[in-house]
């Protein structure tokens, strides 16, 4: 799947992130220079400098041939442009818009080419619809054509892997570490690293279950 994010902040890297390990083409694009800058050599995507909000911009992001637009700048306005553009410019299948300001979500609808609104508390977007669970081990997004499942974990003072390296940590068979969320900013994962309390991880797997990720962790 080809999937273009505009806006690099928490969220937009977040998702670049988990689709880039479930082994998506992924294309990120930010106004801001020095944040692209800042994410070279650490996000495994291919970065894009400008504003999604012009059509010259999209088209050289490849909007053309994307499955998946995701609008998750800041600004609600500019998320109403983009998806406004990718779909009836550029008709891409699938447009996806973040709402910052609740106030605002009745616009985010079709009549602006969104299909999926979602609120900004929202931490992760799936591709169909906002994945929710009552436990801190949820599954996020499932990728049916991948056929892998991402999910999420938390490590707790209790949990056992706190203290522990990544490279001490035995996961079920065909399942790896996307990306470590701490103090909410994502770390790309090294075998060095050390879990602390706090850290939310983000975990793709083509066979185990939540309940097995869970275990490895806790």
């Amino acid at each position: 799947m080809k999937a273009l994010i505009a806006g690099a902040g928490r969220l937009g890297t977040q998702i670049a992130q988990v689709l880039a390990a479930a082994r998506n083409d992924v294309t990120v694009v930010d106004i801001d220079d020095n944040r692209i800058a800042e994410l070279e050599g650490h996000l495994p995507v291919r970065l894009v400098e400008g504003d999604a909000c012009e059509p010259a911009i999209l088209e050289h992001a490849g909007a053309h041939t994307t499955d998946l637009v995701i609008a998750a700048t800041g600004n609600d306005e500019d998320n109403l442009v983009i998806s406004l553009l990718t779909k009836r410019q550029f008709a891409v299948p699938r447009v996806a818009a973040r709402v910052n300001d609740t106030e605002n979500t009745w616009l985010f609808d079709q009549h602006w080419g969104v299909d999926t609104a979602v609120p900004a508390s929202t931490p992760l977007i799936s591709l169909i619809e906002e994945a929710t669970g009552a436990t801190d081990t949820v599954a996020l997004l499932r990728l049916s054509k991948a056929g892998v499942d991402v999910i999420e974990t938390a490590i707790t003072p209790q949990s056992r892997a706190a203290g522990r390296t990544l490279a001490e940590i035995t996961l079920p068979a065909g399942s790896v570490i996307a990306t470590v969320i701490r103090e909410g900013q994502p770390t790309v994962p090294t075998p060095e690293m050390r879990l602390q309390p706090g850290d939310e991880l983000l975990v793709v797997s083509h066979a185990a279950t939540e309940q097995e990720i869970h275990a490895a962790f806790q």
